[in-house]
């Protein structure tokens, strides 16, 4: 098999194109284009130097197995798959190729685990704490808003100061460039404001409009939230692995068990279908029945 350096791979006119249609046109994140460009480069690795009228099913079924010896999870040899299909559509749109070969190879079966999430006396322990320093009035506003709004990791680490409505909202840019207004409690707030109170006395290294800044005066990466969180739930007493989307996952299910209102959940967490939000909130079909009866004018109790 014929190896595909990175200096070859940028020379992929078409994989360069399509990059740019990602970013200019569809205007994902650089997260996901880094994404887009190291599964591009594993599956022109694993094919070989070929021209894309060569490009054939048994080829893609290739990416699908190599990739299973390679010791890849289900769910990593489906997004590599995913991002090859996608490729593969906008060569098919550019007459580079007359079908999608991609189309015809099935996804790698994997199991969905539920999400896991603190019931609401663990989550009032993780927050239950006091610490008037820059980093702890930081931390404080950042995981009340985090678990207050259902933010995800991406969400919160590129809020800005101008996020933070007149209205006592906070305006949120989601996966797509999708934006969403959510309403912040009165913890979250409380919170945010002292933080505020402080970050206006800071002066930023360069992003003078991030909210939520590191010792370095510089934007909060994920990996350093991600890492307080860790910080605080051991501090905390909290013996089980805290993620950020752990907080995510228990605003679904705290919003969903008290309003019982699916859809609600679904705008609030900026989900594009329903399926996705009940996965989060883990419902069974129980649940579905009653919101059925309840909701359905041909199954209403007269």
């Amino acid at each position: 098999m014929n190896e595909v350096s990175v200096e070859d791979f940028t020379a992929y006119e078409a994989v360069t194109r399509f990059l740019k249609v990602l970013t200019i046109e569809r205007q994902l994140s650089s997260h996901t284009i880094g994404n887009y460009t190291r599964q591009l480069q594993a599956c022109l690795t694993i094919i070989g130097d070929i021209s894309w009228a060569q490009l054939n099913t048994q080829m893609v079924k290739k990416v699908v197995h190599t990739s299973k010896q390679q010791g890849l999870s289900p769910r990593s040899i489906n997004l590599r798959l995913s991002v090859f299909r996608n490729f593969c559509q906008y060569l098919v749109e550019n007459n580079e190729l007359s079908y999608n070969p991609a189309k015809q190879v099935h996804s790698v079966k994997e199991k969905k685990p539920l999400p896991k999430q603190l019931n609401a006396d663990e989550m009032a322990v993780l927050l239950n704490f006091d610490d008037d320093s820059f980093l702890g009035l930081r931390d404080k506003a950042m995981l009340e808003l985090m678990y207050g709004c259902g933010l995800r990791l991406s969400e919160l680490t590129q809020l800005n100061l101008t996020d933070i409505l007149d209205s006592g909202d906070l305006k949120v840019t989601g996966k797509g460039s999708k934006q969403r207004i959510i309403p912040i409690g009165r913890k979250a707030k409380l919170a945010l404001s002292k933080y505020l109170a402080q970050r206006k006395l800071v002066e930023p290294v360069d992003d003078h409009n991030a909210l939520f800044l590191s010792k370095q005066n510089r934007r909060l990466s994920q990996r350093q939230v991600a890492n307080r969180l860790t910080k605080w739930a051991q501090s905390q007493t909290l013996y089980q692995k805290i993620s950020p989307h752990t907080l995510r996952h228990s605003f679904a299910t705290h919003v969903l068990e008290s309003s019982k209102d699916l859809r609600g959940v679904q705008e609030l967490l900026g989900h594009a279908n329903l399926s996705t939000t009940q996965v989060y909130t883990h419902l069974n079909f129980q649940h579905l029945a009653e919101v059925y009866d309840k909701a359905h004018p041909r199954a209403k109790k007269k």
